[in-house]
């Protein structure tokens, strides 16, 4: 029987981390905290959890899609930082038996480099996401100091944009794929205007939620001390993917407008898979497909009326 500890277990990630996990290990002890009952900026919040964890998966982080990160930097370095910190001392203090597992971002890559693992820590990331990528770093080097020091053990996996359903509607901003079936719904069903941000041209890649999830839990048990993309590597267009979007709905593509005056972002966000395809053969091609995905999403938004707030 393995105890288990996961910091973000009601975001979009953790909830179904926590279902594969207690489908996959029925007798698994997990442990969710959410933020009211462990305060993760606060540096003593997580002694009180004095079980002997096997694995501890950290999930959490303080940031939301879109423009946010250009409006709230400083706020981002200090509760991020603060939260990173305060897991890798409980960690090395009170859980060094427990292998810490955590979830990277493509944003700490820098637009003049590969996307590719040894090239995390080198380079500028995008002005945009600057901070927050540099949060993600320093929580890849605070694992690296304990392993080197206290020969603790780690696994950080960075994955593609992760889309799928139940995502959350709460009113914050919803990653790009979300926005786009959302806008293309409302253009479809209240006859409103769609206007995507940027000129259509972006490069993004995407990788279904469940499709993570199933090699995040088999890497947990399989590899130690490294750095491991995750993804389809394969990337497309907004306006490729806002096209596909409008055909399985039923919405005119031609009437979208690109709005060049908002937000962008970087150019082009796709993963070197070539390690993970080493650990797993054919990986790649067992991966939810596009179509698949973004018609299971679709159905989904339909289904629950999710397109009406």
């Amino acid at each position: 029987m393995k105890k288990i500890f996961i910091t973000g277990a009601s975001g979009f990630l953790g909830r179904f981390l926590v279902i594969q996990l207690k489908k996959k290990f029925k007798k698994n002890i997990i442990y969710t905290p959410s933020s009211k009952e462990c305060d993760l900026t606060k540096e003593n919040s997580l002694i009180k959890f004095n079980k002997k964890f096997d694995n501890i998966f950290h999930l959490a982080a303080w940031t939301q899609a879109g423009d946010f990160c250009l409006k709230h930097p400083g706020e981002q370095w200090l509760i991020n930082q603060s939260i990173n910190t305060n897991i890798i001392k409980w960690w090395k203090d009170y859980q060094p038996q427990a292998k810490f597992i955590f979830i990277g971002t493509s944003c700490s890559y820098s637009d003049s480099l590969t996307f590719e693992e040894k090239n995390y820590m080198k380079g500028e990331p995008h002005e945009s996401l600057y901070t927050y990528a540099m949060t993600k770093r320093m929580l890849l080097q605070g694992a690296i100091a304990m392993e080197k020091q206290f020969k603790l053990k780690w696994l950080s996996l960075v994955p593609s944009t992760l889309y799928g359903t139940n995502y959350h509607n709460d009113g914050r901003q919803m990653h790009f794929v979300f926005d786009l079936i959302k806008k293309i719904i409302r253009g479809k069903v209240y006859n409103e205007r769609v206007v995507l941000w940027g000129d259509g041209n972006q490069i993004r890649e995407l990788i279904y939620v469940e499709d993570f999830v199933k090699y995040l839990i088999l890497l947990a048990s399989k590899t130690s001390n490294k750095i491991i993309n995750v993804g389809s590597g394969k990337g497309f267009s907004i306006k490729f993917i806002a096209q596909k979007i409008s055909k399985y709905v039923g919405y005119d593509y031609k009437k979208i407008k690109f709005d060049t005056s908002k937000y962008v972002g970087a150019k082009s966000k796709v993963l070197n898979t070539k390690l993970i395809n080493r650990i797993f053969p054919n990986f790649s091609k067992k991966l939810t497909n596009l179509d698949d995905g973004l018609s299971k999403v679709i159905e989904w938004f339909f289904k629950n009326r999710f397109y009406e707030k």
